[in-house]
């Protein structure tokens, strides 16, 4: 697992700005909070793998701030030749993950990018608590969902993903 400073050091050659890095610190920062949480609570997570996660997690911004920043950024991340655990993390880290039939409707490549491992889960959920580098409450997020007319179903799953967490 490469080290933090690595990834940011790749976050910074990749082309992203200093918003999204301070971002990207800011989201690891609390996915490293929650993960230590639930190791309180007897459950199994990869701490590095949380961090560099977490930290890497919008490296495709560097290129697009569109839904396809998730697809771009598991790209770069495979041009760096980082681990297929980190590259799941980006792929799969967009609200509370998107299915395969919702992936063809927004134009992306014929995959799933549901969060899976625990590790998954807790970047996605971490990414959305975070607001630029402010956290923000579940309840803030959800708003900020209706106000975008999002549907149900993704406002749902964020929902869903924050219980299963279970905490922040």
């Amino acid at each position: 697992m490469i080290s933090r400073e690595d990834a940011i050091d790749i976050l910074k050659e990749a082309g992203c700005t200093e918003e999204v890095i301070a971002h990207c610190i800011a989201v690891s920062d609390l996915a490293l909070e929650i993960a230590d949480y639930l190791r309180t609570q007897d459950k199994e997570v990869d701490l590095e793998l949380v961090e560099i996660g977490g930290l890497l997690h919008d490296l495709g911004r560097a290129k697009s701030h569109g839904i396809d920043h998730a697809v771009i950024g598991e790209m770069l991340a495979k041009e760096y030749d980082l681990e297929p655990s980190i590259r799941e993390v980006i792929k799969r880290h967009i609200g509370a993950g998107i299915t395969r039939e919702e992936a063809l409707q927004f134009g992306l490549p014929d995959d799933d990018y549901m969060p899976v491992t625990l590790e998954q889960k807790i970047v996605a959920h971490a990414d959305n608590l975070v607001k630029g580098t402010k956290r923000i409450s579940l309840e803030t997020r959800i708003r900020k969902m209706e106000k975008k007319g999002m549907d149900i179903i993704n406002i749902q799953r964020v929902k869903t993903l924050a219980e299963e967490i279970g905490v922040f």
